[in-house]
């Protein structure tokens, strides 16, 4: 009986305004109800049920809307508010809107529209220019960071292909409506001539039709995949929002990936699994340390060992490593590491054996890897004395004066400091500038043009004699040959590492490969 009243409520409702369609609107926002003609016969009102009315209009007339419903006065129907529907073949068609609540039907809200005029092609919306795809992983960020922000965000990549030989206005058109359609129209990007990314809200238009319709308007018909994942911004996990970003940025450095269906949800559900192993592994600490010398050049005496992780079949670190910071899983990795460290500096015989590890720089723009490392080496100075941390400058180090804090307790403890891989970042210098160390290790890249680019050699002489200056040591990696390593030490450059002098074993080796200039094989210098 209950849904025969509602039912003639509503229809007395189409009466009384004289309109052409009805549309009731639940307290959640979405259409509950909808009777009368659409903008098109190929457009029914049906396909609306279930979907915001804001949604089915498109972001230019939402906020119109909203306004209007928020500010509605039960029992009083709202002055006519002219919004733009969408037709199926690309045009659009103006009706009149009144919304008015009726007592049987609270707290859901009717709208009556009446269909103005014929359905007509709009013209090009004025929308801002597509972002490139730094600025968009940018807005990416901002908006998955966002704190309080509600309800659920859709990334969509959509690929148009045939569209980069198309005429000019077709692009056009398309990148304005992708535009439009995008969160607050400001946040669509153009990847590549035929590929687009864009932010908006969950459950939006279907933007395959919506990109056919905007082609079909200039008379192209143009195929179109779309990409999508959806997710609840500011309330998904940490790790969740880390691991889209982190698959953002594959997708958008790969440009032409032939099925982003696949390849996007493909991505990014890896590296959700790579994530959870990668912390299981350093919970478990199922990973190893090799070891690989740094000598002195002048007298090829084995200075100290760098610990280098291997993860599995001596598989390399550099692209887990470079996961686990953008996923905010590198801090309890770098602690693991040092403690692995320690208890081989602990074994018996290992009195005499000092160790580099490598920390991020993103472990350090907190106190809670120092603080950590202090803890596991507070009961044996002697374990701290030949310890050395190396600061990785794969990750930015916003904080240069409280990172140079930080690294001051550990340099007080006895512990020192390196900078790794200077010259690779645009902030080595700064680095240099702000942060006390006791070791700079010049980036491999520099030891290898050493053969065929002069100006290697002018920076690398510069840098030794900066470094001198400041009673910095140095130290170059990537030696593979005899020359390298005599040009360097001529160049003021005093330690080296490479394959030369051996690669990383799971133990410590002292014995060097046979030198020319070798006078001491196997000793071990103290840090001094």
């Amino acid at each position: 009986m209950l849904a025969v009243m509602q039912t003639k409520s509503r229809l007395l409702g189409l009466a009384f305004a004289s309109a052409d369609a009805l549309i009731e609107i639940a307290e959640d926002g979405t259409v509950a109800f909808c009777a009368g003609a659409g903008p098109d016969t190929d457009t029914p009102l049906t396909r609306w049920r279930g979907r915001a009315l804001g949604q089915v209009l498109g972001p230019a007339s939402r906020a119109e809307l909203n306004k209007v419903l928020a500010e509605l006065t039960p029992g009083v129907r709202s002055a006519p508010l002219s919004l733009l529907f969408p037709c199926s073949d690309g045009r659009v068609r103006r009706a009149q809107l009144r919304a008015f609540r009726l007592p049987d039907l609270a707290p859901a809200t009717s709208c009556a529209l009446t269909w103005d005029g014929a359905p007509f092609l709009l013209d090009l919306p004025e929308t801002p220019p597509l972002a490139s795809a730094q600025q968009f992983l940018d807005r990416a960020r901002e908006v998955l960071d966002a704190p309080g922000r509600e309800g659920a965000v859709d990334l969509a990549f959509v690929d148009v292909p045939g569209l980069g030989s198309a005429p000019s206005p077709v692009a056009e058109r398309v990148e304005a409506t992708l535009q439009t359609a995008s969160l607050d129209s400001r946040s669509a990007a153009r990847i590549s001539p035929e590929r687009y990314a864009l932010l908006r809200d969950d459950g939006g238009e279907d933007l395959s039709a919506l990109v056919r319709s905007a082609a079909a308007a200039e008379g192209v018909d143009l195929d179109v995949r779309v990409a999508e994942v959806s997710f609840s911004a500011g309330a998904a996990p940490v790790n969740a929002l880390r691991a889209l970003r982190f698959t953002i940025e594959a997708c958008l450095r790969d440009g032409g990936l032939v099925a982003p269906e696949r390849a996007f949800g493909d991505h990014l559900r890896q590296t959700l699994k790579e994530a959870d192993r990668f912390a299981e592994m350093v919970r478990t600490r199922e990973f190893e340390l090799h070891w690989q010398p740094i000598v002195d050049l002048s007298t090829r005496t084995v200075h100290h060992f760098e610990g280098l992780a291997r993860f599995g079949a001596g598989g390399g670190p550099a692209p887990i490593i470079r996961m686990a910071e953008e996923l905010g899983l590198v801090e309890a990795f770098d602690l693991a590491v040092a403690e692995k460290a320690v208890a081989r500096l602990r074994r018996p015989g290992g009195g005499t054996l000092q160790v580099a590890i490598n920390a991020s720089a993103l472990s350090l723009s907190g106190d809670d890897y120092v603080q950590g490392l202090l803890r596991m080496t507070q009961t044996d100075p002697s374990v701290r004395r030949r310890l050395m941390v190396e600061v990785t400058e794969t990750a930015a180090l916003a904080d240069l004066e409280a990172a140079n804090r930080r690294l001051s307790w550990l340099r007080g403890a006895g512990i020192r400091v390196c900078i790794d891989d200077f010259g690779a970042g645009a902030a080595s210098f700064d680095w240099l500038g702000a942060l006390k160390v006791d070791m700079v290790k010049i980036d491999g890249a520099f030891v290898k043009r050493l053969d065929g680019d002069p100006r290697a050699s002018t920076l690398i002489a510069h840098l030794a004699a900066l470094c001198a200056s400041l009673k910095v040591e140095m130290v170059a990696e990537m030696i593979e040959t005899e020359e390298t390593a005599s040009l360097l030490r001529d160049l003021g450059v005093r330690f080296g590492q490479g394959w030369l002098f051996g690669r990383a074993q799971p133990e410590p080796v002292l014995r060097l490969p046979e030198a020319p200039t070798a006078k001491r094989l196997g000793l071990v210098e103290a840090w001094g």
